[in-house]
């Protein structure tokens, strides 16, 4: 019988206290969800009121990583770049293992577990048959007489036999040998090498410095192209040098007698005007109250220069027929290449040489002793030496190491040679700067004369570099013909600066001359102090550089921008200008001091403007350079070239005590001079 419940629970409960007796006798009758609960408040906590309570704070939850980075680049394939990832992996990583486990229903899991299955199975069966080998055995060793008979639903033993090895016949009657074969011993070496060089590097790679490095090897890969492309050219240059040797190789046999055939052609192609050049006298001028006129000769024209405008011409010394002329462009927002081209009057077809140059040519000046030295200046701002009987290019040409300019260069002019007889010429540009080119081997040395500063004052150079230096731009400049060391030169700002090779920190003197640019300087042939300016603010003025007022002595208006002037080499008060409306004016002070004696239109359109002129050195002819390329020949009727009459025979002359030439030329000028010019105010003593 099982003992009672009562019992039972007496038995596990456990003893109660007196304590609790009390306590639970207290709480009868009163239930547990009317006991009041205690709130326990920490020692820390704040008092809060209602309002503060009742406060809501919001905050917004993302999924944000904060430390993730926001620019990170990869390399893109597609468009050979680096670019910024625009979509970043927000997910924070805290822990990570990599385990085996596999699903169940997964290819892996179903293979290893048909792997499993098969390996069991495998050793269940072997396990079955070395029991069975072991109880046949047990069974063949007894020797009882009867058989032990077997019980009716059991099998037989198997008994399985080993297989006998069989080895296989040999086909190829293979025997089997075998033999030992001596060893080599071994040898230790040891060779000592010095250790390869190392080096700590350091860097730090940025997005910009991979930028950088990306940019230089785009820069590198760009250049590679190009120096394909030179190459390519610089072949087909050298094919075409090739075949242009071969063939010059036969011209050269008959290029005198070629030369006088074509210029007897052109001879007779031009019998008139060559008639009119050594013949022609204007009978007209007579008539004319001493005013001239100007005949148009040859029109010189190359194929090459159309279009280009002139910007320099200059006589040979020694050859008069001999003439240069730079082509380049005023244009300065479209630079062109330049062209130097030498035209004789004997042959007006057709330039005598050639040169092409990279950037245009600005200014042109033919040595005075070597007829065949003709230095040049650019719009790049360098500066060479060409020589005309060698083709090509120019034998000498600076360098930006060897100190060229850094703005065009407006005017060239050759000097005597320096202390070491060594060949120099001078030149100025819109950079400040005035220089001397002294030529030496076969390199252009560099001397800066002096800088044409705007200050009035010029000051010695100081080493303090905060302090601005502004240059003027120099456009024109001109030596004297007797003082080496004294020029002129004239500044965009339309001053003129009266300077000595001496004193290369200051001015000897300035006077503002023109209100515009000033666009030539020419000394007087014959007078020692007195030169001829002309302008964009349409004037031409004749000075006297040992004036004592800063004034010019006479001022022409000639009602248009002067491109060039330039004093005659047979008297001493006649000049010729040029003009932007494309006439000439040929002034004759000793005939007329206020206006011109001959004033001409000479281009075919209107909107052509003249650029340049040049008296012949013997012949009265006068050259005149437009805007389009073209040069044209004038020849001056006799009231624009009157000279003195000298008596024949030098002992008449000594007998008569008769002055010379250039006495007569001087004394001429001085005589319209002193007409014009205020004495001077006595010194107090």
């Amino acid at each position: 019988m099982p003992p009672p419940k009562a019992s039972a629970r007496k038995s596990i409960l456990p003893p109660r206290r007196d304590d609790d007796l009390a306590s639970s006798r207290d709480n009868e009758g009163v239930e547990d969800w009317m006991t009041p609960k205690a709130l326990l408040k920490p020692d820390d906590q704040l008092d809060l009121t209602e309002a503060q309570l009742k406060e809501e704070f919001t905050r917004v939850l993302t999924a944000n990583n904060p430390h993730a980075p926001e620019n990170i680049v990869r390399y893109s394939f597609k468009d050979g770049c680096f670019k910024q990832i625009p979509h970043v992996d927000q997910i924070a990583v805290h822990f990570q293992i990599d385990s085996n486990l596999l699903h169940r229903d997964s290819d892996e899991a179903r293979r290893q577990l048909a792997t499993e299955s098969m390996a069991a199975l495998s050793d269940t069966a072997l396990s079955q048959l070395s029991s069975a080998i072991a109880e046949a055995r047990e069974a063949g060793s007894g020797e009882s007489e009867e058989p032990v008979p077997e019980p009716e639903g059991r099998k037989q033993s198997i008994v399985v036999k080993p297989k006998s090895e069989t080895k296989p016949a040999n086909q190829f009657n293979f025997s089997e040998r075998a033999s030992q074969t001596f060893n080599n011993p071994y040898r230790e070496r040891g060779i000592q090498t010095e250790p390869p060089p190392r080096a700590d590097y350091a860097a730090n790679a940025n997005q910009w410095e991979i930028y950088d490095a990306y940019m230089e090897d785009l820069a590198q890969q760009e250049k590679a192209k190009e120096k394909k492309t030179t190459s390519k050219r610089e072949d087909e240059k050298k094919r075409k040098t090739l075949q242009i040797e071969s063939t010059s190789d036969d011209i050269s046999r008959v290029e005198h007698s070629s030369k006088i055939l074509e210029r007897m052609v052109n001879q007779n192609t031009f019998d008139e005007i060559s008639q009119d050049y050594k013949f022609w006298d204007d009978t007209s001028d007579e008539f004319r109250d001493q005013e001239g006129s100007l005949l148009p000769l040859w029109r010189f024209s190359h194929e090459p220069a159309k279009r280009l405008a002139v910007t320099s011409l200059s006589w040979n010394t020694q050859y008069y027929d001999l003439f240069a002329t730079g082509h380049g462009s005023y244009d300065y927002l479209k630079p062109t290449k330049g062209l130097v081209l030498c035209y004789s009057l004997k042959n007006p077809s057709y330039p005598e040489f050639e040169f092409e140059t990279e950037s245009g040519v600005m200014c042109l000046d033919f040595h005075p002793d070597y007829p065949y030295l003709l230095c040049a200046g650019f719009y790049d701002g360098a500066v060479g030496v060409f020589n005309v009987l060698r083709p090509g290019s120019a034998q000498y040409m600076c360098t930006a190491k060897g100190g060229k300019h850094t703005d065009p260069v407006w005017q060239v002019r050759w000097q005597r040679d320096d202390i070491d007889n060594n060949l120099n010429f001078y030149s100025t540009s819109s950079d400040g700067r005035v220089c001397c080119w002294t030529l030496v081997k076969n390199e252009l040395n560099c001397t800066d004369i002096i800088h044409l500063r705007l200050d009035e004052g010029l000051q010695e150079p100081t080493t303090d570099t905060s302090q601005l230096i502004h240059l003027g731009c120099g456009t024109s400049f001109d030596f004297h013909r007797s003082l080496d060391y004294l020029f002129l030169v004239g500044t965009e700002e339309g001053k003129i600066h009266k300077c000595s090779k001496a004193y290369k920190s200051q001015f000897l003197d300035t006077s503002v001359a023109h209100q515009m640019a000033v666009y030539r300087i020419h000394w007087n042939v014959f007078h020692p102090k007195v030169y001829i300016s002309c302008s964009a603010d349409w004037t031409v003025k004749i000075w006297d550089h040992s004036y004592h007022k800063q004034e010019p002595l006479f001022v022409f208006d000639l009602g248009s921008s002067v491109g060039d002037v330039a004093w005659s080499p047979y008297s001493s008060t006649v000049f010729a200008a040029v003009t932007a409306d494309g006439r000439v004016h040929v002034f004759d002070l000793n005939v007329n001091k206020y206006s011109s004696i001959c004033d001409q239109m000479v281009v075919s359109k209107k909107k052509t403007r003249l650029t340049h002129i040049a008296f012949n050195p013997t012949q009265p002819i006068v050259i005149v350079g437009d805007d389009r390329g073209y040069v044209t020949s004038l020849k001056l009727s006799p009231n624009l070239r009157k000279m003195p009459k000298e008596k024949k025979g030098l002992a008449a002359m000594q007998a008569t005590k008769q002055p010379s030439k250039e006495e007569q030329e001087i004394a001429k000028i001085e005589k319209l001079m002193a007409l014009v010019k205020e004495p001077e105010p006595a010194k107090r003593e």
